[in-house]
């Protein structure tokens, strides 16, 4: 199906089926919200597209997935960062898993039958993911997991959680990926409370888990090349939805009567169309079938930036509303923003991969 052809039809169906969100704005509404999205999406065969049929899709490249976000993040159908989690822990399982598992598992995050997680940060090594300590053991016909995970987005709702653990010695060698049930005995998760008043985050204690064989994805010591492949995934696909978002916040910001500032009001639309063309370019290279690497991390810093910017001309233009307004909207958006530069890979990270690996101008 085309791009245009399939925007429509994205359109006519939403406009002729009210999947408007509640009132209540708490994370156990959004993310029951989003189950409720992802349910009819897959029902009308919305949500199908862009996937492979191996794991019930119906084909087509990961463009139409980008219009499908863009669609619902214009119309605040669904928050969209836990939107984007199925961007990027899908093609990880549909690429690593053993077949039978992604056919298995795939449909029940697609169609909003569960929530899953991603399982790699640690209190000890956050941006040196290399250095992370949590072990896998072989035993019998499958393997023993003991450690700590931390900032795990959504981990509290989650059925599944896609891990990384050491199986080997130190370095990037060492480390595997499993696909972990978060019901298995010693698994053990406790929600975190953001400044902006949220429990999006939680760690995630695991005391010897047992986690069967089929569930490694890939083979032993692939995990640091999952997780390379992963994350340009995190600021690819997602990013188009969550710069639609931004343009609806700019909307209101102008809908919300703020003080007429054009040089700021324009710095902030140029920072959003930079980015939003940028995106578009990782996009296409997506839908030709061309590998993403570290050149997302430039779609990275641009993405922050213009939330950044775009969050504090909307506290310099309405005054005291993010400090003082009873409706916690703009104060919310502002807090989370202050975030941008650290999830996803912090901005000096990022930084430091454009001037390593696309610049070549070394570690110094």
């Amino acid at each position: 199906m085309r791009t245009a052809e399939f925007r429509q039809g994205v359109r006519a169906w939403l406009d002729g089926n009210d999947l408007t969100p509640p009132p209540d704005h708490s994370l156990d509404a959004q993310v029951a919200q989003l189950a409720r999205v992802r349910a009819a999406l897959w029902d009308a065969d919305w949500m199908r597209h862009g996937w492979p049929r191996a794991v019930g899709g119906l084909g087509g490249d990961g463009t139409l997935r980008a219009v499908l976000g863009e669609e619902v993040a214009s119309r605040a159908l669904a928050e969209p960062g836990i939107w984007s989690m199925v961007e990027v822990l899908v093609p990880t399982v549909v690429d690593y898993a053993p077949p039978a598992l992604a056919a298995e598992m795939v449909p029940r995050l697609l169609s909003g039958r569960e929530q899953w997680c991603q399982g790699f940060s640690e209190p000890g090594s956050g941006s040196d993911l290399a250095s992370l300590s949590t072990r896998a053991v072989p035993d019998g016909d499958g393997w023993v997991v003991s450690g700590q995970k931390v900032w795990t987005s959504l981990a509290q709702y989650a059925a599944r959680c896609v891990l990384l653990a050491r199986t080997g010695g130190p370095g990037h060698a060492g480390i595997s990926a499993f696909l972990v049930d978060m019901d298995s005995p010693g698994v053990t998760v406790r929600p975190l409370r953001t400044m902006h008043g949220v429990d999006e985050f939680a760690e995630v204690f695991l005391d010897g888990v047992r986690v069967p064989a089929h569930r490694m994805l890939g083979a032993p010591g692939d995990g640091w090349r999952l997780a390379m492949d992963l994350l340009p995934h995190e600021r690819s696909t997602c990013f188009w939805h969550r710069v639609a978002h931004l343009y609806g916040t700019l909307d209101r910001l102008l809908a919300d009567g703020c003080e007429p500032d054009p040089d700021a009001l324009g710095a902030v639309w140029l920072d959003l169309h930079s980015v939003r063309c940028r995106s578009a370019a990782t996009q296409r290279r997506q839908a030709e079938g061309g590998r993403l690497g570290p050149e997302t991390s430039v779609d990275k810093i641009l993405l922050a930036t213009a939330e950044q910017r775009l969050f504090d001309t909307a506290r310099e233009l309405l005054p005291g509303t993010v400090e003082l307004a009873e409706d916690a909207t703009w104060r919310t958006g502002y807090l989370y923003a202050r975030a941008a530069t650290i999830y996803g890979g912090t901005a000096e990270i990022q930084r430091n991969i454009v001037a390593r690996r696309l610049l070549g101008l070394g570690k110094e």
